[in-house]
């Protein structure tokens, strides 16, 4: 199952508040640390903060902030709510779609049970489980100005 890049870059900016939740970030260093575009993170993370993951605070001193603990967010629901409902195949669709086979074909059940499979995965790891890196992950998306080595 591929994610879009929308679930990717979601994930990317809840994993970036978590690195340091205790400050707020801008959308700006958050898509200069991942090199991805200002204007899509806008919009993923307007979605995050309509869906009660972020606190999204305008104005002079505001910023981006995890409306949550990082223990509290189970990485499944983020990816269930960024990415919909799952349709890995035409027989998943509200319709039903339009295959042949479909009455008596197995597919269904085995695609079903992967993707509970993939998302029982997902709800065992929350955010804080992504971040026990912390430092490693702040410093290579440039949140903490590098340590000076010992004078030469």
């Amino acid at each position: 199952m591929r994610l879009t890049s929308f679930t990717d870059y979601s994930l990317r900016v809840l994993i970036y508040l978590a690195a340091e939740p205790q400050r707020r970030a801008t959308i700006a260093e958050i898509a200069n640390a991942f090199q991805v575009s200002e204007n899509h993170l806008t919009k993923v993370v307007h979605f995050l903060g309509k869906s009660g993951w972020l606190a999204n605070v305008r104005g002079k001193g505001g910023g981006l902030a995890l409306a949550k603990s990082p223990e509290q967010v189970i990485v499944g629901h983020v990816v269930r709510d960024t990415e919909g409902v799952a349709l890995p195949a035409e027989c998943f669709s509200v319709d039903g779609g339009h295959c042949s086979i479909a009455p008596v074909c197995q597919l269904r059940d085995v695609l079903g049970e992967a993707v509970n499979a993939f998302y029982l995965v997902l709800d065992a790891y929350t955010l804080a489980d992504l971040v026990h890196n912390r430092e490693a992950l702040a410093g290579v998306m440039f949140i903490r100005p590098a340590q000076a080595g010992p004078p030469s």
